[in-house]
């Protein structure tokens, strides 16, 4: 489902989304776990054509977990999956901003960097080179709404690694950041590193079994809207799993349409 050609560095406006160089640039922190966190991963016209195109929230759904079932047992986090098929059906005007970036984020260019910046973590979980590992892109829009929460949790085994870009309008949102956590339980879940939720920014981390330890404190009505770009990478290893993965889409994409 995933163009094989697909490139990472495709425009949008005058600039090139060039997630890959930017990724490999970046640094790659060790505490409290292995992850990244990028500042200005979207050239500046790149990222205000992002934010002029964010969809309508009728065009989102909802993303249910326990933590997030506001008073009216509605979910306060929405979605929207990014695959072409999804974003063809988005108005004229933000269609092709959303293909380019979709094309982006499922690409081998993009799998590759981010393979390469966790390869330690990644080798020591899979054992076996990076090179021999191919995971799964699936690309939503996230907006949550004020009440929303994630307690410290480490993500389900099936993701592989946790991509996150957050899409604020400007600074008054920093304090939103997601949460890095040394333990789940106390001391360590007391010992944090936030990162903070600024335009243009965001993080990645490989998915460890104990360790990748992470949350989002609750929102408040004075916070707004959170709206994000999530890039989760699925592991495939098994046929089960690649099976999975693949009928996955269309399913979704025709359980959304019976949703309108």
């Amino acid at each position: 489902m995933r163009p094989a050609a697909a490139d990472a560095t495709t425009g949008v406006g005058t600039s090139r989304i060039d997630l890959a160089e930017r990724v490999a640039a970046c640094p790659l922190r060790a505490a409290p776990f292995h992850h990244i966190y990028l500042e200005q991963a979207f050239a500046p016209d790149v990222y205000r054509r992002l934010l002029a195109a964010l969809p309508d929230v009728r065009r989102y759904r909802e993303l249910r977990h326990r933590e997030a079932m506001m008073p009216d047992g509605r979910s306060a986090r929405r979605k929207l999956y990014l695959y072409p098929e999804h974003v063809m059906l988005l108005p004229a005007g933000q269609r092709g901003v959303w293909l380019e970036m979709s094309r982006v984020l499922r690409s081998r260019e993009l799998q590759d960097a981010f393979k390469a910046k966790f390869q330690e973590a990644l080798e020591r979980r899979f054992k076996k080179g990076v090179e021999h590992l191919d995971f799964h892109p699936v690309p939503m829009l996230l907006r949550d709404f004020p009440g929303y929460k994630i307690g410290i949790h480490g993500d389900a085994r099936s993701k592989a690694i946790t991509v996150q870009f957050y899409l604020p309008r400007d600074e008054s949102q920093a304090h939103l950041g997601t949460v890095l956590h040394e333990g789940r339980d106390e001391p360590g879940s007391l010992r944090t590193t936030r990162l903070a939720f600024r335009p243009a920014s965001g993080y990645a981390f490989p998915v460890v079994r104990h360790a990748s330890w992470h949350s989002v404190p609750r929102t408040r009505p004075e916070d707004g809207e959170r709206n994000s770009l999530m890039l989760t990478y699925y592991v495939q290893e098994r046929a089960s799993e690649w099976l999975v993965q693949h009928l996955k889409r269309p399913w979704v994409f025709l359980a959304s349409g019976l949703r309108r």
